[in-house]
C-alpha cells in the first residue's frame, strides 16, 4: 500500500536523515534516499565564494528576499530541470511545509523579476537544501551565498546538500560518512535557531 506523503512524514524522515524524491515530474511513486556518504556545505570559514562571483556580488546586481514567493521558486526549480524529481506530491507537501513555517525560499530578483533562487526545509539548527534554479548567470549562486549568510546569522550548524555536485564543490561542499552526518544532525536538532535573524541585524535601506 502506498503511504501518503504528509508534512509530518517528511519532517520525521528528515530527522532520521532520509528524504523523498520522485523519479520524474510525471511519476507519482516516491523513492526515499539515505546517501552514504552525504554531501554537506560548511557554514564555517571553509565555505568559499569563487573570486569571480565575489566580484560580481560586490556590485549588488540582484535583489534578495526570502519567502516572498515560495511556490514560484518551487515551480521554477521543477520547470528548469529536465530531470526534476519535483512531482505533484512534492509540490503539495512542501507548499504545506512552507505554510507551517518549516520550508523556506531564498529568492533572487533583477528589476523585480524572479531570476533565481532555492528552497529547503529548516529544523532545529539544520537546513536541508532541496533544489535551486537560475534563469540568468549567477542568480542561483547569489541565493546560496545569501542562504549561508542567513544561516550563520541565525545560529545554524548544518547545511545538508544531499548529493555532491561539481557546482557545489566550488563552494567547499564535501562528502562525509553517513554516521558523521547523523551525529551532526542529531546535535543540530537539539538547538534553537532563528531563520530571520539576519533581517533584524540588517535594517532595510
Amino acid at each position: 500500500m502506498e503511504i501518503e506523503l504528509t508534512p509530518d512524514l517528511v519532517l520525521r524522515a528528515y530527522a532520521a536523515g532520509i528524504f523523498p524524491m520522485a523519479e520524474s515530474a510525471a511519476e507519482e511513486r516516491l523513492v526515499w534516499f539515505d546517501p552514504d556518504p552525504r554531501a554537506v556545505i560548511p557554514l564555517d570559514e571553509t565555505f568559499h565564494v569563487p573570486r569571480r562571483l565575489a566580484r560580481t556580488l560586490k556590485h549588488a546586481p540582484f535583489e534578495m528576499a526570502v519567502d516572498r514567493d515560495f511556490d514560484g521558486v518551487l515551480a521554477s526549480c521543477a520547470a528548469t530541470r529536465p530531470d526534476t524529481w519535483i512531482n505533484s506530491s512534492i509540490r503539495r507537501v512542501y507548499g504545506e511545509l512552507h505554510r507551517l513555517g518549516f520550508a523556506h525560499s531564498v529568492e533572487t530578483r533583477r528589476d523585480g523579476v524572479l531570476v533565481g533562487g532555492l528552497y529547503g526545509v529548516a529544523m532545529g539548527a539544520a537546513f536541508f537544501g532541496e533544489s535551486m534554479f537560475a534563469t540568468v548567470t549567477d542568480a542561483s549562486k547569489a541565493a546560496l551565498v545569501h542562504l549561508i549568510q542567513r544561516l550563520r546569522a541565525g545560529g545554524y550548524t548544518l547545511l545538508d546538500s544531499q548529493f555532491l555536485t561539481p557546482h557545489l564543490a566550488r563552494f567547499g561542499a564535501c562528502e562525509i560518512p553517513r554516521r558523521d552526518y547523523r551525529k551532526q544532525l542529531a546535535d543540530a536538532l537539539q538547538l534553537r535557531t532563528d531563520f530571520f535573524a539576519l533581517d533584524r541585524a540588517t535594517p532595510p535601506s
